[in-house]
C-alpha cells in the first residue's frame, strides 16, 4: 500500500473516531441541558452568596429552575429534547426513550437536592460562626464532593443510556448539529 492509501486508510477512522466524539459531545449537551434544569434548581437557593435563584445558576439566565415543581421539570426537559434532537430524524419513540432517560435521572439528582442544600447552608453557618471549625468545613466539602461525584456519575449513565438509543447515523448529525454550535477552538 503506498503512502497515499495508507493516509487515506488511517484518516477514515480518525474521521469516524471525530464523528464520534462530536456525537458523544452533542448528545451530551442535550443530557447536560436536561441536567442543566435540575442543576439550577438544585442550586438555585443554595449559593453561598445569594446568588441563587430566577436569573442565576447554570442556565439560569434563561429563566432559572428555582423550585420547579416536577411537572414543570418534566415539561422542562421535554423541551430541551425536542430542541436538541430536532433535525436528527428521531423517532417519536427515541424521543420518548431519552425523554423517559433524562427524567429518571433528574428524579434521581433532585431526590439528593435537599442534602445538598442542607450541607452548604451548615458550611455558611461555620464560616459565619466567632471561631472556624476547619475540621468540620473539611467534612462538608468531603460530603459535598461526594455528592457532586454521584451527581456526574448519574448524569454520565443518562448520557451514555441516552446515546444508546440513536443511531450512529443519528449520532453523527447531532455532532455535526454540535459541531456548528461551538465555536472553533471551543
Amino acid at each position: 500500500m503506498d503512502n497515499d492509501n495508507r493516509s487515506a486508510a488511517s484518516a477514515a477512522p480518525a474521521t469516524t473516531r471525530r464523528a464520534r466524539r462530536w456525537a458523544v459531545l452533542g448528545l451530551g449537551v442535550t443530557a447536560l441541558a436536561a441536567a442543566g434544569a435540575l442543576a439550577a434548581h438544585w442550586h438555585a437557593d443554595a449559593h453561598p452568596l445569594g446568588l441563587g435563584g430566577p436569573g442565576h445558576g447554570f442556565g439560569g439566565w434563561h429563566g432559572g429552575m428555582g423550585d420547579m415543581d416536577p411537572a414543570a421539570l418534566s415539561k422542562r426537559i421535554e423541551a430541551m429534547v425536542d430542541f436538541r434532537l430536532a433535525d436528527i430524524d428521531v423517532t417519536p419513540e427515541q424521543r420518548d426513550r431519552i425523554a423517559t432517560i433524562l427524567k429518571g435521572a433528574a428524579n434521581d439528582l433532585r431526590a439528593s437536592r435537599k442534602q445538598h442544600m442542607q450541607v452548604r447552608r451548615q458550611s455558611m453557618e461555620l464560616l459565619a460562626a466567632p471561631t472556624i471549625d476547619r475540621a468540620q468545613l473539611e467534612k462538608l466539602r468531603v460530603e459535598q464532593m461526594q455528592l457532586g461525584e454521584n451527581a456526574s456519575r448519574r448524569m454520565l449513565q443518562a448520557l451514555m443510556d441516552s446515546a444508546e438509543v440513536l443511531t450512529p447515523e443519528q449520532r453523527a448529525k447531532l455532532a455535526e448539529r454540535s459541531r456548528r454550535r461551538v465555536p472553533p477552538g471551543g
